[in-house]
């Protein structure tokens, strides 16, 4: 980038912050908040991306695992134009966490503290954009329960909201009962504040809450301690004298106390349209151009921290590492043997002290120092203007017999690995024929590990969709030139709707149905040679296993779960996943 990001907005990486999370390079903080610590990470494309890890803490509790798992499989279905899609995810690794698009833009929280109250424009159009966000959350099973400005980002193009759903999943764990606060009290509901019930009317109570802080840049139940907020959202009126009188209808029926007085989603962005003296349409214009500009400085990203180099262990240097012959000197031979690393020559300095005006080099007789079995290269010596020290008395008899007790092993080692009249040495024997070279690496036959399995239960495929396996996790999309037969899905499910001929298919790769006797596996899949590219869906029962193997060397089971009824407006299957990715090698067309 040209010119450096605000300070504060990216802040650097700590000692005890992780440099790799699920294979993503950090390259910045973020934020932090009561549940993890939130890192700017990329793609390999190199798109952005909001990293969230979880706190130890909260890993640590099984029943946290178990709900933050189902939190993230719905959050992976909202796909709203008002929301952050979550993109990636590990609820099993040691460290939990999540990825979500990467949103240039401040949250509400920071935009209200540093440039205070919103226009009513802008307010309204927040309003309905964040109402839309909550429809699509609400739509796919999920009360967000954490609705407040932090959450609430300030995109070019409209608000997005973000961390939905993922405060259910430390609602009922052992943190939470013994004093670990989830949800912020200002922005709580009545019924969150008296542990009542929980539902989506909870949100739109925040959502009540939000528009009158955009608009009056303070949260509407006053700030103070904890239980003093919370006690007036549950027993008070908020003061509402500062917010325009346009709103406070609006915000008024929201703010209810009783859940079912409050308006639905849909009436809250209808009363939004009437309240506007013009159509609300959202568009670059529709902030002030002060929080406008603070959205380009999240646009000037710092780059991801470089891969480091392999650390290579030190080698123990030898006599017989040193070249018999001696180098021309020269710029590139400041000193005869090339392998040996000096960082400057030896000069003559004051006696006793290393390099001082007649002190012997290191290595020598009378030197200060010496280097390790005190071998010293005998061209330091004379380079240095020294003779050479005393040569040692060569002991010829164990020469001899050492050189004949290594002939002896020589031979018997060779005669180990002979072949043995079946074809294969001993090494071949115990390593089933990879085998290893004599530097211990393992040859081109050596069969490389198998790859960890990723499973994806209940994934709904609609008619005429396709997925790759290379998605994670393999979301169904609709193919939008000849249609699914004639795409590159590596499987599909064809709906036909004119002759009825429902068939599950792939165009990038090859299909085998197991019957009743196998398993489902790796092995098999890779084993099998019945291969074909589609199957009617009239051969498949509930638990029938079909080995989806990709061009692109990903293999899968796919375990089918039945399709939908004939009263369902749409027309699916539901298939279980087993994937496992780049199992073999890539295939060209």
């Amino acid at each position: 980038m040209s010119s450096a990001p605000q300070a504060g907005i990216f802040q650097p990486l700590k000692a005890d912050d992780p440099a790799v999370v699920g294979g993503y390079r950090l390259a910045a903080v973020l934020g932090a908040g009561g549940m993890g610590k939130v890192y700017l990470s990329y793609t390999p494309g190199g798109r952005p991306i909001a990293l969230k890890v979880i706190r130890p803490e909260f890993g640590e509790d099984p029943e946290f695992r178990r709900r933050f798992q189902q939190e993230v499989r719905a959050a992976q279905r909202v796909q709203g134009l008002y929301t952050a899609p979550v993109i990636d995810s590990d609820t099993e690794g040691e460290m939990p966490w999540l990825a979500t698009a990467y949103v240039p833009g401040p949250s509400l929280a920071h935009a209200v503290a540093q440039h205070g109250g919103l226009p009513l424009r802008s307010v309204l159009l927040l309003t309905v954009g964040v109402a839309e966000a909550l429809h699509v959350i609400h739509g796919a099973g999920i009360v967000h329960r954490d609705l407040k400005p932090a959450n609430v980002l300030l995109a070019s193009d409209g608000p997005r909201v973000i961390d939905f759903g993922i405060a259910r999943a430390a609602d009922t764990t052992a943190l939470t009962s013994t004093g670990v606060s989830i949800g912020t009290p200002a922005f709580m509901a009545p019924e969150q504040a008296s542990a009542g019930a929980i539902t989506a009317a909870t949100d739109i109570f925040a959502l009540g809450q939000i528009a009158a802080y955009a608009a009056i840049g303070a949260p509407a139940f006053g700030d103070g301690p904890s239980h003093a907020v919370l006690y007036r959202i549950v027993h008070e009126d908020p003061d509402l004298s500062r917010l325009p009188e346009e709103l406070r209808s609006l915000v008024t029926r929201c703010l209810s106390r009783d859940p079912a007085d409050r308006p639905a989603l849909t009436e809250v962005i209808r009363l939004c349209q009437e309240i506007s003296p013009e159509p609300l349409r959202q568009g670059e214009d529709w902030l002030p151009r002060t929080i406008a500009g603070s959205i380009t400085e999240r646009l000037q990203l710092p780059a991801p921290a470089p891969t480091p180099p392999p650390v290579q262990a030190p080698v123990t240097p030898t006599p017989t590492a040193w070249s018999p012959q001696t180098p021309a000197p020269g710029a590139a031979n400041p000193y005869t043997p090339t392998a040996y690393a000096v960082a400057a020559a030896p000069t003559r300095s004051a006696p006793g002290v290393p390099g001082a005006p007649g002190t012997p080099p290191p290595g020598h007789p009378g030197a200060p120092g010496t280097v390790p079995h005190g071998y010293y290269p005998p061209q330091l010596h004379h380079a240095a203007g020294y003779p050479p020290p005393a040569q040692r008395p060569r002991r010829t008899g164990l020469i001899v017999a050492a050189s004949v007790a290594a002939a002896v092993v020589g031979l018997a080692v060779i005669g180990y690995l002979l072949p043995d009249g079946t074809g294969k040495g001993a090494d071949a024997k115990s390593t089933g024929g990879g085998g290893t070279g004599a530097s211990g690496a393992p040859s081109a036959s050596q069969k490389r590990p198998d790859p960890q399995p990723a499973s994806y239960p209940g994934v709904d495929i609609t008619g005429n969709y396709q997925l790759l396996l290379a998605d994670n996790p393999p979301r169904p999309t609709e193919d939008q030139g000849g249609g699914v037969l004639y795409g590159h899905g590596d499987l599909f499910y064809y709906n036909d709707t004119l002759f009825g001929r429902d068939q599950v298919g792939t165009t990038n790769g090859k299909l085998v149905l197991l019957n009743n006797a196998q398993k489902g596996s790796l092995e098999t899949c890779r084993t099998e040679t019945r291969y074909t590219e589609k199957i009617s869906l009239d051969q498949l029962s509930d638990g029938s296993q079909i080995c989806v193997l990709s061009k692109a060397g990903h293999i899968a089971v796919a375990t089918y779960r039945g399709k939908s009824g004939p009263d369902e407006p749409s027309k699916y299957i539901t298939v279980d996943f087993t994937i496992w990715r780049n199992a073999d090698q890539p295939k060209s067309d």
